[in-house]
Order: C-alpha cells, then structure tokens, then sequence
C-alpha cells in the first residue's frame, strides 16, 4: 500500500476551503416549502459531503423526524420560515457526533426563547455570531492538523520495516493523533451536555429525555 502523504496533506488543506456557510443574508427572506428547504440545503452544504454523489444533506423524512422529536418548530401552514432553515443548520452539524436527544438538550432552550423573537438578541444575531467564531477557527484548524502531520511524519524513524511499512505507520500515526483529538473534545462536549441537563438549561431543559434517542434508519436515509 502506498500512500503519497504531501498529497494526501494537500486534499485534507483544500477540504478546509471546501467547508461551506450559510450566511442568514443567503436564506431567503421568504417562508419556504419542504422541497425549497431540502433543496437549499443541498446547494450550499454538497460540497463539504463525504460522498458528494450519494449522502443524503437533509431529506423530507429528516425534517419529519426532527420536528417530531421537538428539535425543529414545527412549520406555519407547511411553509418554513428563515428561523426554521437556521434551527436545521444547527442539527446538520451537530448530528455528526451528537444523539437526537443530546441535540435537543442543547437546541431547546435556542428555539424556546429566541425562535419568532423580533426585539432584543434574535435567533439570527445568535446564529451569525456563532458562525463568525467558527469561520475564525479555520486557520487554527488549518495550522493544527500541519502540526499533527509534521510530528506524524517524524515517527518510527529508528524502525528496521520496509519503506512502505513505515509510510503506513506514520499514516496511522496521524490518524491517532487527530482520532485522539477529537475523542478529547467530544469527552468535552459530552460534560458540557450534561451540565446542561442539571442545570435544566433555565426551564427549557426539563423536557429532554434522560435516553439517548437514536436516529431511525429512515433519517439516515
């Protein structure tokens, strides 16, 4: 097995440029039917896919599931408003590593106190500032996962393996390292999760279900 490691380190660098956002300013200032929302979704969030060609972004069923499991608002008339694209971004990145009821832990006390607010800090002030911080943090992703592969590529340097055995080595060794990190920031975020929990998150905390709700085979569509 041969792995070209600079080229491998090349794509990884280029996906970062490839991660999309949805600015509000780019969600229409229109209530939206189901197919405009999927539709909208896909447009903006393909790119970042792992599987381009075949993973689903959100479907009609996931939004059924969502609102079901009172992640999203439910719709006005089957039209869903610039809030509700809002509220599914959220869960789009969230659901990578999180269950439906962690994200319901953290999500409900959003949509209870600032989903339809028009005065004071809105949903769409908190969603612009929150992806302005994420947006910032690509550089110090960028320079982090550089760092992780520079000390990859040092490793096994006294071992007797072949040249290609040692090149595997030094790719695992990589994957360790960022497999290692993200272990930590989701033991993070698991704490964070639960405090939540106890602390109910004001009032809004108290509906969540003390069982990690698991997606159904038809939202992972």
């Amino acid at each position: 097995m041969t792995i070209h490691m600079e080229d491998l380190l090349n794509s990884i660098m280029e996906s970062f440029d490839r991660i999309d956002y949805i600015k509000a300013a780019d969600i229409p200032n229109i209530d939206l039917y189901m197919d405009q929302v999927t539709t909208l979704m896909e447009s903006r969030l393909r790119s970042s896919a792992r599987y381009p060609q075949q993973d689903k972004i959100l479907t009609k069923t996931m939004i059924n599931n969502y609102t079901k499991n009172n992640l999203l608002p439910p719709p006005l008339k089957k039209k869903y408003s610039r809030e509700h694209v809002m509220i599914l971004i959220f869960i789009y990145y969230f659901k990578g590593f999180m269950s439906i009821s962690d994200i319901q832990t953290v999500l409900q006390p959003i949509t209870e106190r600032y989903f339809k607010k028009s005065d004071g800090l809105t949903l769409e002030d908190i969603y612009e500032e929150v992806f302005s911080l994420e947006k910032d943090q690509v550089e110090v992703l960028k320079k982090d996962v550089m760092d992780k592969f520079t000390r990859a590529q040092k490793t096994f340097e006294d071992s007797e393996d072949a040249e290609e055995d040692q090149a595997f080595l030094r790719f695992f060794a990589f994957i360790c390292m960022l497999s290692f990190d993200v272990y930590v920031k989701k033991l993070l975020i698991e704490k964070l999760l639960d405090a939540c929990t106890q602390v109910g998150a004001g009032s809004a905390g108290k509906g969540r279900k003390t069982a990690p709700q698991k997606e159904t085979e038809e939202e992972r569509e």
